[in-house]
């Protein structure tokens, strides 16, 4: 080797880092909201203490699913590959987005599986106005007035609202079946007397001969 040569060592092979390992909790899909927030919060929270990338959160999180949430995602993911929704056509379809018929936290998976599916990525303030412009005008006026800290806390307060609107109008549903009922009644009472009195009109004609 001259002595202008200078040494240079083997180039060094790319060591990729390895992948930190996330036990999270399994999730079920029953219709309970609270189950669902709860494992929801968790999710995350194990998800900023590992550092888990954006990339890895949705992938990791169905690989929880167990039961009618697995069949659900399945099912999901086989329509997402028959329709291939292009991601313009999905983020139209998720400014569109209201609740109408649907619950409240239908309308919630369904804002967040537009935004997965067409990669949108958002701040939690511009993700809760999204979330209240698409509210049905009777729980929106509602809690529009009221505190939270987060999407999630919103959500809680929409499905307690909504508890409230539902309870109110089946008391009015059966107000009204047993006004109806009440009215029903008495419109029978003068016919049941008529059917009464006609017997005795025949019995005093017989004593009168």
């Amino acid at each position: 080797m001259n002595q202008g040569d200078h040494y240079q060592p083997p180039p060094r092979r790319s060591i990729r880092p390895r992948e930190v390992k996330v036990d999270l909790p399994q999730f079920f899909g029953k219709d309970d909201v609270e189950s669902y927030l709860d494992w929801e919060m968790k999710v995350e929270q194990l998800f900023a203490f590992h550092k888990v990338s954006e990339e890895r959160k949705v992938p990791l999180a169905t690989l929880t699913f167990q039961g009618h949430a697995m069949y659900w995602w399945t099912a999901l993911e086989r329509k997402r590959r028959l329709h291939n929704d292009p991601p313009m056509e999905l983020m139209n379809k998720l400014q569109r987005l209201q609740q109408k018929d649907m619950t409240v936290e239908q309308y919630r998976q369904q804002m967040e599986l537009y935004m997965i599916r067409a990669y949108i990525r958002e701040e939690e303030a511009t993700i809760v106005a999204r979330f209240l412009s698409g509210l049905n005008l009777e729980i929106r006026d509602q809690v529009e007035l009221l505190p939270y800290r987060d999407l999630n806390d919103l959500v809680q307060l929409c499905v307690r609202v909504e508890q409230q609107i539902l309870r109110k109008s089946s008391k009015r549903e059966s107000s009204h079946s047993r006004s109806l009922k009440k009215d029903y009644m008495e419109e029978e009472k003068p016919f049941e007397k008529k059917i009464i009195s006609e017997p005795s009109k025949e019995l005093a004609k017989k004593k009168e001969k």
